[in-house]
């Protein structure tokens, strides 16, 4: 796993260190005893593991679009939030998942390894956008294979400060997710700026960030309550309500 990790990591053009390093492997050694107790990836070997999370989420650096502030909403075993936050220690970190039992995993491997500045919320996309502590708070938001990018970003878009940057990781659908979503975007305040090609070394995988910037401020009507957004789109709602 080692090799894997300081070879790929080389690889997209980025430094680790062997502290760096270490704290990953012992990551994925928490990973996987905490995996027998709770549903947290259906990927369980190491090299596995190194590649499609670690790596996968290394390649968020990549974009140079990762500010101070940063979100990562519906972190489940903390990807990519906790890598970023490895690998780059001088962000303030906040992740946020709906299940309990996550964060509590969460909270536990950054007490392990030593992470500080990380904070910890137990809440819904959609309610955690409608906080005032939270809403337009961030530089960036990070998500990964949460859901489809047109509700990705009524999810997302809201936590975001002017200016700020959203990265969707996303696999082969990007193309037709974001074709979809692109009036959407426009709604919630942002502009698609670009979509980066992000191939994960050791691996035949090409994956793709979207990268949207917010030029303007969320309609405070979204996010919407959790149910509604697949009874009405953001669009429709947005007719109605103008």
């Amino acid at each position: 796993m080692r090799e894997i990790i300081t070879t790929g990591a080389e690889k997209l053009g980025l430094e680790i260190t062997d502290e760096q390093t270490d704290k990953l492997i012992r990551y994925a050694e928490l990973l996987k005893d905490w995996n027998e107790k709770i549903n947290l990836t259906a990927i369980k070997d190491d090299e596995g593991i190194a590649v499609k999370h670690f790596l996968d989420s290394m390649t968020v650096l990549c974009t140079d679009k990762c500010g101070k502030k940063v979100i990562d909403v519906g972190t489940g075993a903390g990807f990519p939030g906790l890598v970023l936050k490895i690998m780059k220690p001088e962000i303030e970190l906040t992740l946020l998942d709906s299940l309990n039992k996550r964060i509590n995993f969460l909270k536990a491997v950054s007490e392990e390894l030593g992470l500080e500045g990380i904070e910890f919320i137990h809440a819904r996309a959609e309610d955690g956008g409608r906080n005032n502590a939270l809403r337009a708070q961030f530089d960036t938001v990070v998500s990964r294979a949460v859901a489809n990018m047109t509700t990705l970003s009524e999810w997302c878009i809201p936590f975001l400060r002017k200016n700020g940057y959203f990265l969707a990781l996303k696999g082969p659908l990007a193309s037709s997710e974001l074709d979809e979503a692109r009036r959407t975007i426009s709604i919630l305040g942002g502009k698609v700026e670009s979509v980066f090609e992000a191939d994960i070394p050791h691996s035949e995988l090409h994956h793709k960030i979207i990268i949207v910037k917010k030029d303007r401020q969320t309609p405070m009507r979204f996010p919407r309550k959790p149910g509604i957004a697949a009874k009405l789109s953001v669009e429709q709602c947005y007719k109605l309500r103008k």
